[in-house]
Parts: C-alpha cells; sequence; structure tokens
C-alpha cells in the first residue's frame, strides 16, 4: 500500500469517527442544552417584562446566560444539572469542530465558508462550556458574571487601544449585521434544510415553523440591538453605552411599545429555546 493510500484510509477513518455516533449525541445534547439555557432567559425576560408594568426591577435578576443559571443552581439538584448542561455544550463544541475537520451534513457542508463557520462556533460553545463548568465548580464570578458589566468592561479595553473607537465600531456592526442575518434566514425559514422536516407529522412541522421564525427572528433582533449599542459607544467613545443581554432586552420596555415589546421579544427567546429541542430530535448531524 503506498503512502498516498494510506493516507487516505487515515483521513477515511478520522471522517467516520468525526461522524460517528459520540459526537451526534453530543451535538443533539448541545441543543438541549442551548435550549435550557435560553427558554430560561426567555422566562426571566418575561418576568422582568411583566414587573416593569407594575414599576419593579424584574426581581433583581438578569436577563441573560448568568441569570439562567443561577436559577438552575437555586433548584433541587441545581449543581448536577449545571454540570450536565456544561457537559452538552462540550458536545456541542466537539460537533462543531467535526464539522470544522470533516465538514457539515449537506451538499455543500464542506465549504471553507461553512467549515470555518463551524470552527468559530466550536470555540463559542467552548467557552460556554467552560464558564458553566467553572460555574457548577463553585467560580460563580465564571459563568454568572452579568453581560452587562462584562460588555462594559470588554469596551473600555478596547476604545483605550490604538484605533479603538474604530474596532469597537466596526465590532459592533458586524454583531448588529449577524443578527439581522439571523433574523433574515429564520423568517425564511432557512432552517428546514437542516432538519429533517420528512420525519415530522404536519402539526409538528407546523409547530416547528412558528418557533423557528418567532424564536429565530427575536433572538436576531437582540443581537442586532445589541451590536448597535456597540456602535454608539463607538461614536461617544464612552463604554457605557455598550450594552449586554440583559441591558439590551430592558431597551425594549424603553420604546413607545413599553413593556409589550419586551414580553414579545422574551416569548420569542423562550420559543428559540424550544427551537433549539426540536433541533435535538430533527436536526441533521
Amino acid at each position: 500500500m503506498n503512502i498516498s493510500a494510506t493516507a487516505r484510509k487515515g483521513r477515511g477513518k478520522a471522517r467516520r469517527a468525526g461522524n460517528g455516533s459520540a459526537v451526534e449525541a453530543g451535538g443533539r445534547a448541545g441543543f438541549m442544552a442551548r435550549g435550557v439555557i435560553y427558554f430560561l432567559v426567555g422566562v426571566l425576560a418575561l418576568r422582568m417584562a411583566f414587573d416593569d408594568t407594575g414599576g419593579g426591577d424584574g426581581g433583581g435578576k438578569t436577563a441573560d446566560r448568568g441569570g439562567a443559571l443561577t436559577e438552575i443552581a437555586q433548584k433541587p439538584f441545581g449543581s448536577v444539572l449545571l454540570w450536565v448542561l456544561g457537559a452538552a455544550l462540550a458536545g456541542m463544541a466537539l460537533w462543531r469542530l467535526s464539522e470544522a475537520a470533516f465538514g457539515a451534513a449537506g451538499p455543500d457542508g464542506r465549504k471553507a465558508t461553512k467549515r470555518l463557520a463551524s470552527a468559530g462556533r466550536a470555540v463559542f460553545y467552548g467557552f460556554v462550556s467552560y464558564s458553566v463548568l467553572m460555574f457548577a465548580a463553585g467560580d460563580r464570578g465564571s459563568g454568572s458574571g452579568s453581560s452587562d458589566a462584562q460588555s462594559r468592561d470588554v469596551t473600555a479595553k478596547v476604545l483605550d487601544m490604538p484605533g479603538g473607537r474604530w474596532l469597537v465600531g466596526v465590532g459592533g456592526v458586524a454583531v448588529a449585521c449577524v443578527g439581522l442575518w439571523i433574523a433574515g434566514r429564520a423568517a425564511l425559514r432557512k432552517f428546514h434544510k437542516h432538519l429533517r422536516m420528512g420525519e415530522m407529522s404536519r402539526a409538528e412541522r407546523r409547530a416547528v415553523d412558528i418557533v423557528g421564525v418567532f424564536g429565530g427572528v427575536s433572538r436576531g433582533l437582540v443581537f442586532a440591538v445589541a451590536g448597535s449599542f456597540a456602535v454608539a459607544a463607538a461614536v461617544t467613545a464612552r463604554s457605557g453605552a455598550a450594552k449586554g443581554m440583559d441591558d439590551t432586552l430592558r431597551s425594549f420596555s424603553a420604546t413607545p411599545a413599553g413593556p409589550w415589546l419586551l414580553a414579545l421579544i422574551a416569548v420569542g427567546l423562550a420559543a428559540f429555546g424550544v427551537f433549539s429541542w426540536a433541533n435535538a430530535r430533527w436536526r441533521r448531524i
């Protein structure tokens, strides 16, 4: 057997390992974990909206990943659930890494842009998994830190760098564009190509469409608004203008629609959590 044949055989084994049942299980577990976090963020934001109608502050809890983790930690067996969530998100990172290495499912899954996007998602979910596991291990500042404070701190550090205002501005525009891209793809039901739609009943397809469109558009709008706040921070050179998820969600209450718009977005984020669970069941992996 020549060297090239041996190399091809090795790559084939690696690809089969990357597409194996363990990686698939990790990906599906990751979607379940993502769904839990988004669903809880939606519930916390909805609670905030109802509390705002009475002049409160949402019970002092933040509607972001940190708030969701804190909510879980306060439940019976919360610590165990946090370890499970962290491990599941690590499975998501592993699946995305396999996509970056061997290509995703679908005819265009091996395109360089797709693999690069998967690599970026692998890094992101790896970081999220690490923060959740550190939180479960007792480092309460790791996973539950306020997203607003973190955004301000990062923005302040970047603004102090040479060309910092440009960097923050470009980053804000990028986040806003990603948000609009997410919302647009959800509205156009682009998620159909990633799901095994033929295995669903008519009622299931309708339900997946509802939570997929509503949830995806809501999530995209949150990203877009957060990006616009980063742009404002760049224009004014004030790190305080940047907002994390919690303050971004609260900003919806400041619109003419008041807390009702926040309530609508909150339900949308919870719907995205349900949509993530649907991905755990029907996603092509």
